[in-house]
């Protein structure tokens, strides 16, 4: 989530994949995939500024959850029963 201004100055956070166009005319204007739209503060260059960084911390989280080793950090591990079995959180059931 990306955090935005409206014009009354309250501040909101916003899904950035659902950002499908901005304008800049001379308000900038946000257009989500809903058909949304929403008037801000901020300028085009600093919305996707916004966006950019929101990306790269998603891409950096994610690398960092494969590269931690196991029980070391936020990575992810299998979680197991108290007698040291694997559980199977949702269990598999053939297709009919």
């Amino acid at each position: 989530m990306i955090v935005v201004t409206r014009l009354d100055r309250t501040q909101f956070a916003i899904n950035p994949d659902l950002i499908e166009r901005i304008y800049a005319s001379p308000d900038t204007t946000l257009h989500l995939a809903d058909s949304a739209t929403y008037i801000v503060t901020e300028s085009m260059g600093e919305v996707i500024d916004l966006i950019t960084a929101y990306r790269a911390s998603v891409i950096r989280m994610a690398r960092d959850m494969t590269s931690a080793p196991a029980g070391t950090g936020p990575g992810l591990s299998i979680v197991h029963a108290a007698d040291g079995r694997s559980q199977d959180p949702a269990p598999q059931t053939p297709r009919k």
